[in-house]
């Protein structure tokens, strides 16, 4: 589609973007070798020959890698593939000792997949293994301005790179993708979701074509992008900056660049490689990988329960919104495991959503924390929290510091309230009087109400309650305080 402005042409662009994603398998030791794949280490601490490339050292495969690699590939409905190969990726760079990368290419260990998104879904075209490089440190070091560091700790630990079809068309859409891919590799307990720490990148391939052109234009590939919010400013910026281009009739260049997060800008990095500048060739050290059908079959069997089914479940079975049961069942970490055991020890589903997403979360993001299985209230303690709350024995303004206090103490509810004496005044004679007492005290607002102007009615109805200093029942007060100025302004009236 195009318009002309200003005596030329001007055309719409569409956004084309591809993930890759790459997942540290949550393993105990490396892909290849025995290796310890902790973080944090003293730097060289975790290697050996193997991952270290030295001559004559053979890689053997570890099977908790593969079995990680096949659950992925269950959950994002992946073909698995019977007979995958190892293939070596071969470049050079300083923190790759032996010069090349085991990788899987042309025989992957899955292809095809999906991941559901807010509006639609996302195609996967596969996912392969592989082993991660070591890492380059060129800052905080003593002659980091004139020497590179290296640490071959991260050299070998064992990757999934999960690669979608060019489907998405926002950088807003491509960071929802990234988002789903994380909340589904963790609930598999593949990966720890720790972006920080680099066990989850993302990679993102985008260009721009004219609307309704088939064929793509020439794409840049921002690398190892290591947050959300940074994939999609980075994208954002790359897409306005090819609009640029374009625009003022240049020629984008097909290359790889860098998000640079303090500028706000992507920076390039070197041009894009192709699969043949890695001269691909099978690993003669590895025989090619089997996975038979009892293998998928025993790996299914152990799958637990993803978000998205959580979240139709939790509409189904507990009756919540969509809405209530997306932010329990997939966007509080540990909200929904927390969830059902406050149900299950007599707390109503609806309020316990509630509290889960009103008190327990404003609690969690004041002590800087947001995984709900951390929360020193526990599941029973808040369901006979909430019970009090629903059988009026308490207030809901009394029941957030009764909160307060098991949170601050590990105390019961029942038992906080009985030493306190924070349980409702539910008895009429008691009520009555209070509203008596309200009455007489405030003859303006008595007299407005009286006269029509019913805004009054819940300044009496707060009074009432401080004088109760909060104990009253809200809606029995209510009932009270409306009968006694009703029916004194009937006798008030003549004959």
């Amino acid at each position: 589609m195009s318009r002309w402005s200003g005596g030329r042409m001007s055309v719409h662009y569409e956004t084309v973007i591809g993930l890759e994603i790459h997942c540290q398998l949550l393993t105990e030791t490396k892909i290849f070798c025995g290796c310890r794949t902790a973080f944090g280490a003293a730097p060289n601490s975790h290697v050996c020959p193997v991952c270290l490339g030295l001559p004559g050292a053979l890689p053997v495969l570890n099977r908790q890698a593969v079995t990680c690699a096949l659950r992925a590939a269950l959950a994002l409905n992946c073909e698995i593939q019977p007979v995958s190969v190892f293939a070596r990726k071969n470049y050079f760079y300083p923190d790759l000792p032996k010069g090349y990368q085991i990788s899987q290419y042309d025989r992957p260990i899955a292809l095809g997949g999906r991941v559901p998104l807010s509006d639609g879904e996302v195609r996967l075209t596969r996912i392969h293994m592989e082993e991660d490089a070591g890492k380059s440190l060129h800052h905080g070091l003593p002659d980091s301005d004139r020497h590179t560091y290296l640490d071959f700790n991260r050299a070998g630990t064992p990757l999934i790179e999960i690669v979608t079809e060019p489907d998405l068309r926002s950088a807003a859409q491509a960071a929802e993708c990234f988002s789903r891919l994380r909340e589904i590799l963790v609930a598999l307990g593949v990966n720890d979701g720790s972006m920080e720490e680099g066990s989850l990148r993302c990679d993102a391939n985008v260009s721009l074509r004219p609307v309704g052109q088939a064929a793509y234009g020439a794409k840049a590939e921002v690398k190892n992008v290591n947050s959300f919010r940074f994939l999609e400013k980075a994208l954002d910026y790359e897409i306005e900056r090819q609009r640029g281009i374009l625009e003022s009739g240049g020629r984008v260049a097909q290359e790889t660049r860098l998000w640079d997060s303090a500028t706000g800008t992507t920076q390039s990095m070197r041009s894009k490689e192709e699969a043949n500048d890695y001269r691909y060739f099978p690993e003669p050290d590895l025989p090619p990988l089997v996975v038979d059908a009892a293998w998928i079959a025993s790996v299914r069997e152990t799958m637990p329960e993803l978000p998205v089914a959580r979240v139709a479940r939790f509409i189904r079975d507990y009756a919540l919104s969509e809405y209530d049961a997306d932010v329990v069942g997939r966007l509080i970490p540990g909200a929904a495991s927390y969830f059902e055991a406050t149900v299950r020890c007599g707390a109503s589903p609806k309020t316990a959503s509630n509290w889960i997403q009103g008190e327990l979360r404003r609690k969690l993001k004041d002590v800087g924390a947001d995984d709900l299985s951390t929360a020193p209230v526990t599941p029973a303690q808040l369901a006979e929290l909430t019970t009090l709350v629903d059988t009026n024995v308490v207030s809901s303004s009394v029941a957030k510091e009764v909160f307060e206090e098991i949170w601050s103490t590990g105390t019961g509810a029942r038992a906080i309230v009985d030493a306190r004496g924070l349980a409702q005044i539910g008895d009429a004679d008691a009520l009555a009087a209070l509203a008596d007492a309200v009455i007489e005290a405030n003859p303006g607002p008595v007299a407005q109400y009286r006269a029509g102007k019913t805004q009054t009615f819940g300044f009496l109805v707060g009074a009432v309650m401080k004088a109760s200093k909060g104990k009253a029942n809200p809606a029995a007060v209510s009932d009270i305080l409306r009968g006694r100025l009703d029916a004194k302004q009937g006798q008030s009236e003549p004959e």
